[in-house]
């Protein structure tokens, strides 16, 4: 072919018609959690849209341009959602125009997500329930009451959208850390003087910032984080327990895995302590002393998790850790992030997918946690009103026999074996025990 032949094909080819369809919606899922509903369309490529509501019936129209509806039918389940139907049209010969049919009335927010570890690019549209109702207005907790419950703010990793690491094998963080969370809840639940509260209760996205403000607004008096992420290295294994750093990681691995964990949120904002109405100086100065009572409690504690969670798995590092997690940056709540395991180590990945080993993990969280409030009980709890009459067991790993109480019904508490218990305390099969009397829980 000649050159001037070839530049004639050439420029011929410019004057043809562009494709209609630069792009394809490839698949939708929705997720729903106690406040929003979360769809997520996924397309090929990058594309741009634009959303407006209609009344009479109420819809929600979403327009993306130069995009092509699903080549299969996609019907996810709407039934505990706003939405009725998920219709889809063509407008402009060229672009996509999605109609949600709404039961409710609700807000909405989208945004275009780029492509991460586990997606492409991924359309968004939040639907927030209707919140318009006469409310009271929201009051601070109150931590100065008599006889109160510990609060304890339980925060599952990921959730959603956002499945977090990929297991050894198969399956997602986001599982194996609600398991846990769930565990640790009911342990608590259980012990006189807690209360837990579980900052996702089942599987959606809550920004990280926000899981922060559902732990204060709960009067939590400490915040846990439970992860179980991955490295680039498969050898990587061990457990960790991290709290905030100020001046930065402590290890390469704190940093990446912080870097990794902050970089799924989209918008944050601090909240904590009010210090809009104090001059400069002044705020700083109080955030300063928040910060470091907080990090020191927070150091405390993790160092009474990880010494119980050692006994069960090996440990990553033998102290606490510190890194800049967005989510453990509250001035006024000691938190701590627990790092169960490596998911991507072919062992530990193993192990954490198993529901014995979650509730193991979730029974050494719970001792740790357990363990630290006894010996510095907040004010005004019932621990603390306990443990000043001396009605409580300062002693860590022992328990104190109870009215009606059985060994075997006494190691299934503990999650522990039968025999162990015996033989931890020296009980022969014709010995009995009585109410009053100690015994030792072996780890």
């Amino acid at each position: 072919m000649s050159s001037r032949i070839r530049k004639f094909f050439f420029a011929a080819l410019l004057l043809l018609p562009l494709p209609l369809f630069a792009a394809q919606v490839d698949d939708v899922r929705v997720w729903r959690s106690p406040d929003k509903t979360r769809l997520v369309f996924d397309v090929s490529s990058e594309v741009a849209h634009s959303q407006f509501f209609l009344d009479n019936p109420r819809r929600l129209v979403v327009d993306i341009r130069g995009t092509r509806k699903p080549k299969s039918s996609v019907n996810p389940r709407l039934g505990s959602t706003p939405i009725s139907k998920i219709r889809y049209g063509v407008r402009n010969k060229k672009d996509l125009r999605i109609v949600l049919d709404l039961r409710n009335k609700v807000t909405s927010k989208s945004f275009l997500l780029k492509p991460n570890a586990t997606y492409g690019y991924r359309l968004v549209v939040d639907l927030f329930d209707d919140r318009t109702k006469a409310a009271d207005p929201v009051k601070e907790p109150i931590k100065t009451s008599s006889k109160r419950d510990i609060v304890v703010a339980i925060d599952a990793g990921h959730g959603g959208e956002d499945p977090g690491a990929l297991a050894y094998g198969g399956g997602h963080e986001k599982v194996v850390t609600l398991n846990i969370s769930k565990d640790l809840a009911a342990l608590l639940n259980k012990e006189p003087g807690f209360k837990p509260v579980l900052v996702r209760t089942g599987d959606y996205y809550i920004p990280l910032r926000e899981r922060a403000a559902i732990a204060r607004k709960a009067g939590a008096d400490l915040f846990i984080s439970i992860h179980a992420d991955a490295f680039t290295d498969p050898r990587a294994n061990g457990a960790s327990v991290y709290a905030l750093s100020r001046g930065g990681a402590t290890s390469e691995t704190a940093r990446w895995l912080a870097h990794r964990a902050n970089s799924s949120d989209l918008i944050g904002g601090e909240g904590g302590i009010s210090l809009s109405d104090k001059d400069d100086i002044l705020a700083g100065v109080l955030l300063d002393l928040s910060m470091t009572s907080t990090l020191s409690s927070s150091l405390e504690v993790g160092d009474k998790v990880l010494k119980n969670i050692g006994t069960i798995n090996r440990l990553h590092k033998e102290q606490v850790e510190q890194a800049a997690f967005a989510v453990l940056k509250s001035p006024d709540i000691p938190s701590i992030l627990v790092e169960t395991g490596f998911i991507s180590n072919p062992k530990e990945g193993r192990k954490l997918k198993t529901r014995s080993h979650q509730r193991a993990m979730a029974r050494q969280i719970f001792k740790g946690v357990k363990g630290y409030f006894v010996k510095k009980p907040p004010p005004g709890t019932l621990i603390s009103g306990l443990k000043a009459e001396g009605k409580i067991d300062t002693r860590p790993d022992q328990y104190v026999i109870q009215a009606g109480d059985t060994l075997s019904e006494i190691a299934s508490r503990f999650d522990i074996s039968l025999s162990s218990l015996k033989t931890a305390n020296n009980i022969s099969r014709s010995d009995r025990i009585r109410t009053g009397q100690m015994l030792v829980i072996p780890n």
